[in-house]
């Protein structure tokens, strides 16, 4: 006898706004064609098989069971010599760091580690697309400002600038949380000392805390130095510092990362994470507690990615593209506006979605960066390729 199908119960959605991430879009669709694939945020070369032999180590000597909650002791220790080495501030490894699944999984238990609903967060567009999702989940009210995007004499977006006037009235006494992020996904840029001193001063009177993205705080270039929370002592008193060891040591798929904030943060931080992943990859932990002990290997980073950004910016300036700065991250944004393409695709998501299908390479439309997409004109290309492959990718571009 045929059974009717049974009818799944409805239920209200608690992010009725968000779809499939663009980058999963992208990547499916350069995937399609056989595209070369600049726009997902991943290495396409190996990382250092030390690593790997260290984490085989660790497997083969049994570190195969569940670690402490908060992680491994040793790379816990060795993440407190890093930042007091490179920021100069002291976290307690034992009580004011904690090792998590990645850096996305970081900043949405520290969000709702101190967000409650009707707190409100601010945070700058464009910005990682996980910040509005995870304020929503806490129930919290998302207070959005736009970086200013500065044109050039042809109207051509050339950089972006920090929005102070519109950051100083989104802070207000109903500020629970700021969120920054330095170096800056997608624009590359990356914040000065006298911007931490600035909002330093706007939060001071406050109650807010402050949430700091830092995932690619090795990837600062041209001699310049990354300016950590960490390193200004009146915003460490208050932040959350994220941070991944995939983004530093090219594992993005480990999906290992730490947050260090002061102790009673830390505490309320460690209740929500004890429950949302209890704790993470045992092996993983050793394996890079060791390949921690030498610097080298994240102090030789920005070295290595400037070489490749300094490649590719080369090569795309024998294109119709307006390159805008580089500083930090993997991460290159272009204006297409001078190119001559179709009336049609005009638009930041048509435009990649045909220079994917019909020119050979994929990018991440700026737009998507927002909540209510500003079209500007401006895409973002990731580098830390092979150089073969950011020669191929040039190769196409250079031929629009």
């Amino acid at each position: 006898m045929d059974q009717k199908p049974l009818n799944t119960p409805q239920f209200p959605s608690r992010l009725p706004q968000v779809g499939t991430t663009v980058f999963t879009v992208m990547s499916a669709l350069a995937a399609e064609h056989q595209a070369i694939n600049l726009g997902q945020g991943f290495p396409d070369f190996p990382c250092d098989r030390q690593l790997i032999s260290d984490v085989n180590a660790a497997m083969l000597a049994d570190h195969n069971q569940y670690p402490p909650m908060a992680g491994i002791a040793p790379l816990r220790q060795e993440v407190a010599k890093k930042n007091l080495a490179l920021y100069g501030h002291q976290y307690d490894a034992d009580t004011e760091i904690t090792i998590t699944a990645g850096g996305t999984q970081g900043i949405i238990t520290a969000i709702l580690s101190c967000v409650s609903p009707s707190d409100e967060v601010v945070i700058i567009e464009p910005a990682y697309d996980s910040y509005r999702p995870s304020i929503e989940l806490a129930g919290g009210k998302t207070i959005a400002v736009s970086l200013i995007a500065q044109r050039d004499t042809d109207g051509r977006v050339s950089s972006y600038e920090i929005p102070w006037d519109a950051l100083a009235k989104a802070i207000s006494n109903k500020t629970r949380l700021v969120i920054i992020n330095t170096p800056h996904n997608p624009t590359g840029m990356v914040w000065q000392r006298s911007d931490l001193d600035q909002l330093a001063q706007l939060v001071r009177n406050t109650n807010a805390l402050i949430l700091s993205d830092e995932v690619y705080e090795h990837m600062v270039y041209d001699g310049k130095l990354h300016q950590s929370v960490a390193s200004h002592p009146e915003l460490a008193a208050r932040s959350f510092l994220i941070s991944s060891f995939g983004k530093t040591y090219h594992v993005t798929g480990w999906k290992v990362g730490y947050v260090a904030a002061p102790a009673s943060m830390m505490k309320e931080f460690r209740k929500v994470h004890q429950f949302n992943v209890f704790t993470v990859n045992t092996p993983m932990q050793y394996g890079l507690a060791k390949y921690l002990q030498e610097p080298r290997h994240y102090l030789d980073l920005a070295a290595f990615y400037q070489t490749k950004r300094d490649y590719f910016r080369a090569g795309l300036q024998n294109t119709r593209f307006t390159l805008l700065p580089s500083p930090g991250t993997y991460f290159q944004c272009v204006d297409y506006s001078n190119l001559q393409i179709p009336e049609a695709k005009l638009g930041e998501a048509d435009f990649c979605a045909w220079l994917t299908t019909e020119i050979g390479v994929a990018a991440i439309p700026v737009s998507a960066f927002y909540d209510q997409p500003k079209e500007s004109g401006v895409i973002r290309f990731c580098f830390a390729k092979q150089e073969k492959t950011l020669h191929t990718a040039l190769d196409r571009l250079q031929a629009l």
